[in-house]
């Protein structure tokens, strides 16, 4: 049964059914039949085992876990065998078929919602990235870092790429075409040196061209596993305060000023909900535009809390691509982000402390909407063909909330998280933007830290993204990488040239 045909059957199934009730059992003295279940009785079977009490996993994922359950009971019975059976969690009831099992350690799925959403075919529930489409890893109880793969050689463009003059290109087979990098073997040899340099324990540094999408360097090296590849396209690096990206967007569009202030007390490290109200203890005051700049969590849960619902964080956590697949030309994680219906857990990750994940790749688009005025560009890693257009921009952003982003994220630099960094003699970059992002793993000690921006802000030129994974004795943070990939990008990618009439042409026709 596909999905689409279930979709267009579910107006026929009774809200009751897919929330798991069971219809009228068979007579004592009659054998149950050996049919297969119905396709309804699946899902409700499915849907009322998965529990109600915690945020939604995708309605594709649920469908297709549903369908092959349904799949594999029917070879069952076909090859001569019954229906596995279970007791469904607290039911009372012996017997009932529980097709699915939520993964431990994970998000289980909210059934009631998932099951009202599909029941009346709400179509902005299942827009693109509304839910996550897998369960999203809890950060405290199994960080998904801990299962971190490698990128297969296969599957690695850049590992395979050969230098030919200053291109890096990528052989192609008997009847494939040679494919050509938008890689920039120098930058990319720059970044790379420095993270060997420092001895990073796991470090990615990306580059990108933000109106075209062309990645012009996706660097990385991880001392502590040299083999280790294709860290900048993995999502599983906690968000931290880079969350702060979407919840300032999604506050701009909400009608919230950058100029709007709120009054805080503690929250560095952690918050508690007795902070999200004003009280005589809260002795600081900040614009939201400082409060980006200095990453101050209490502003944020506050603001997240008085201005903002589920369904609007989740709304621009869409529009920015999370729980959506970026189209790429090697594998690229989809950057999971699992948001709460309401209360102190929405605030809390509003202030960037839920389970939010996200790649280095996908960071430096995210700056990269800032830079395009508010236009999302897909990445490019392959030059195209000559006259094959480039991807077409999508605006996510209004001009206007772009243009209060780029003053927020301005802040970081020049009073912020980032000042001291940006701040040393020799290596500044000029109008740079950007924000930080700090978390750290408790067990075992993980220490990630974050910098994603772009330059010049008026005319932004590069974007970047830089992630460190620290163990508890450090040498460079994301900021300091993120800083070097902007300079030396600047230096290696000329400022357009300003085609002026010459001054003695004036007036002359």
């Amino acid at each position: 049964m596909t999905i689409r045909r279930l979709f267009a059957a579910l107006p026929l199934f009774p809200l009751t059914l897919l929330l798991g009730a069971s219809a009228p059992g068979p007579d004592a003295n009659t054998a149950p039949s050996p049919a297969a279940p119905s396709d309804a009785q699946v899902l409700a079977q499915s849907v009322s085992a998965l529990g109600t009490d915690a945020g939604p996993v995708g309605a594709r994922a649920l469908v297709e876990k549903v369908e092959a359950e349904q799949r594999a009971q029917s070879a069952s019975l076909d090859a001569g065998g019954s229906a596995s059976v279970a007791q469904a969690p607290d039911s009372g009831t012996a017997g009932e078929a529980v097709a699915v099992t939520p993964p431990e350690d994970s998000r289980p799925v909210d059934a009631r919602a998932l099951a009202e959403a599909l029941a009346s075919k709400d179509a902005a529930a299942l827009e693109p990235g509304m839910v996550p489409p897998m369960p999203v890893p809890s950060r405290e109880k199994a960080p998904p870092f801990g299962k971190l793969q490698g990128l297969p050689r296969a599957q690695d463009l850049v590992a395979r790429a050969k230098l030919e003059g200053n291109k890096l290109v990528v052989k192609g087979g008997k009847n494939a075409p040679d494919q050509v990098l938008t890689i920039d073997p120098g930058l990319q040899a720059s970044l790379t040196k420095i993270m060997q340099n420092y001895q990073v324990p796991y470090g990615a540094a990306v580059v990108l061209e933000p109106s075209t999408g062309r990645v012009l360097a996706m660097a990385e090296h991880s001392e502590a596993k040299p083999e280790l590849r294709g860290l900048p396209i993995r999502a599983v690096y906690p968000a931290a305060s880079i969350f702060k990206i979407v919840t300032g967007s999604a506050l701009l569009e909400a009608g919230v000023s950058a100029d709007t202030e709120a009054c805080f007390h503690g929250g560095k490290r952690r918050l508690n909900e007795r902070q999200l109200e004003d009280t005589e203890r809260d002795g600081a005051c900040y614009s939201l535009a400082l409060a980006m700049g200095k990453s101050a969590n209490v502003i944020f849960a506050k603001m997240t809390s008085k201005h903002l619902t589920a369904d609007s964080l989740k709304r621009m956590a869409a529009r920015l691509r999370f729980n959506r697949e970026i189209p790429f030309a090697q594998p690229l994680d989809v950057s999971l982000a699992y948001i709460p219906e309401d209360g102190f857990a929405l605030a809390n990750t509003g202030a960037g402390f839920g389970d939010v994940y996200l790649s280095p790749l996908h960071g430096a688009l995210l700056a990269s909407v800032a830079a395009n005025e508010g236009r999302w560009v897909d990445p490019v890693l392959v030059e195209p063909e000559p006259f094959m257009p480039l991807p077409e921009p999508e605006p996510v952003l209004t001009p206007t909330a772009a243009h209060e982003l780029t003053r927020m994220l301005e802040e970081t630099v020049t009073h912020g998280t980032a000042r001291g960094v940006f701040r040393e003699r020799g290596f500044q970059v000029k109008d740079a933007v950007g924000k930080t992002g700090t978390l750290a793993d408790r067990e075992p000690f993980r220490d990630y830290s974050w910098f994603v921006g772009f330059a010049p802000k008026d005319n932004p030129r590069v974007a970047v993204a830089a992630l460190i994974v620290n163990d508890p004795k450090w040498r460079i943070r994301g900021s300091y990488l993120g800083r070097e990939a902007l300079r030396l990008a600047l230096e290696r990618i000329p400022a357009p040239v300003e085609l002026t009439a010459p001054a003695g042409a004036a007036g002359k026709h």
